[in-house]
């Protein structure tokens, strides 16, 4: 007989929040009592107000996809160019009519930027390059604000150590933290993952994850430019900005594994490299990886990413049990040794980017625990550790990588600085050699 399924979205998403984060309702602090919930509710008409910080094509999607929830306005933006907030502001002014108020003197540009913007609003969304994701973070918990932040959360171990030590800071604040791992908010997947942890295949034996298709094309060095100004712009191609296409990306399926599990990897081993993606605006990042992670009962999670053109394309992960199997990605089927295979269905409410905003602004709303910072950052350290297998073709333990003295990120970013790489005289950047390189 099939088992029945049940519209679970809105019971387990709250049910899996508290089970991923470890969150407690331990009680309000004396700040998110009488300074947080005043500062989002103080107007009369308890509109929540919103500053977006990176304006690319993630950060203007999520700015509308927040707005979309109520009554929330964008009231302060910040970038590195002018240019890219007047197409943001053009885009949003377009599909949120009424819910624009950024005036000149709200739209921050520099490295500072940041800092202004989040004091200028309720909620923050973070979505620059993830290798200043955790300054901004950091930050944005220090002023006391709700945030919302793009995936990954870092690019090397010391930014994940940041991440989680503002974290603890954010708890103690009341604050309400959401991660751009929108997939935990997708009905197919949501429902999959239950049917997999009531046991329905049993004991998760293995796992397979993929990334493969197609990327961004890097971007030419314009006239006048200078090196930090160049690496921001085409901030994919570097690891110190994107952490690397399996980081940058990957990451979302790599986390599926570990929500799956409800465990992180103890180990990772694996092999990369650039076998087609080697002009100079390519940066240092690979074209390919291929790790094998390995969890603590000796399941393995075998991650495939790749970007190279005119390969066999897929995004999707796939489950092994001891009593069936379960496909996600390609209509979220669940296969029982001793059943008739059950196939998912998603709610028709929209994609996992607009739905992950409805629980976080109604977490704010009625002032109830919400913290997704955690599972977001140890999903992000997986990946790194992944990168760094690969790297350095070394077999890399969970501990040593987490604790890893390896800095990517300067402390301090400014406009005069000279980035942690630098062309060669040719216009080529350093690349990682495994078996050279060191992770750690």
């Amino acid at each position: 007989m099939k088992p029945q399924i049940t519209d679970i979205h809105s019971s387990l998403s709250r049910r899996h929040f508290l089970k991923t984060t470890g969150g407690t309702a331990a009680g309000l602090s004396l700040l998110g009592t009488l300074g947080l919930e005043r500062a989002v509710h103080a107007a009369s008409d308890d509109t929540i107000k919103i500053a977006l910080i990176g304006c690319g094509g993630r950060g203007t999607g999520a700015a509308s996809q927040a707005m979309n929830t109520g009554k929330v306005k964008l009231v302060a933006i910040a970038d590195m160019r002018q240019g890219q907030v007047d197409k943001c502001l053009d885009s949003l002014q377009t599909q949120n009519p009424g819910k624009i108020d950024v005036p000149k003197e709200r739209q921050f540009i520099g490295f500072d930027a940041y800092k202004q913007a989040i004091a200028a609003a309720d909620v923050v969304l973070l979505a620059s390059p993830p290798g200043f994701r955790p300054a901004h973070y950091e930050e944005a918990v220090r002023q006391g604000k709700h945030i919302f932040m793009e995936k990954p959360l870092a690019t090397d171990a010391p930014g994940i150590r940041q991440i989680l030590a503002a974290n603890e800071d954010a708890k103690k604040k009341n604050l309400k933290v959401a991660v751009g791992f929108q997939r935990h908010h997708e009905k197919g997947y949501i429902e999959t993952v239950k049917h997999i942890h009531d046991g329905l295949i049993g004991d998760v034996l293995a796992l397979r994850v993929y990334w493969r298709g197609g990327s961004r094309a890097g971007l030419v060095r314009e006239p006048g430019e200078s090196e930090i100004q160049y690496q921001i712009r085409n901030w994919y191609y570097f690891t110190w900005l994107s952490g690397d296409h399996i980081v940058e990306q990957h990451c979302h399926n790599i986390d599926v594994g570990n929500w799956i599990k409800g465990a992180y990897p103890i180990r990772a081993h694996g092999v990369g490299g650039r076998q087609v993606r080697n002009a100079r605006e390519n940066g240092q990042i690979f074209d390919h990886f291929s790790i094998e992670y390995e969890y603590a009962d000796g399941a393995r999670m075998f991650s495939v990413c790749s970007q190279i053109p005119r390969m066999w394309g897929d995004v999707s992960e796939h489950v092994i049990g001891s009593k069936g199997k379960a496909d996600l990605g390609h209509g979220y089927m669940i296969k029982p040794n001793d059943g008739a295979a059950i196939r998912m269905k998603s709610d028709g409410n929209g994609n996992g980017w607009q739905q992950e905003h409805y629980p976080f602004f109604d977490a704010i709303r009625k002032n109830v625990t919400y913290n997704e910072a955690e599972y977001g950052a140890k999903s992000t350290m997986t990946a790194i550790m992944g990168r760094m297998a690969a790297y350095s073709g070394d077999l890399i333990e969970w501990d040593e990588a987490l604790n890893s003295k390896l800095e990517l990120v300067p402390k301090q970013v400014s406009e005069n600085m000279t980035p942690p790489v630098v062309p060669d005289k040719d216009g080529f950047y350093p690349v990682a050699i495994p078996g050279v390189t060191k992770a750690l």
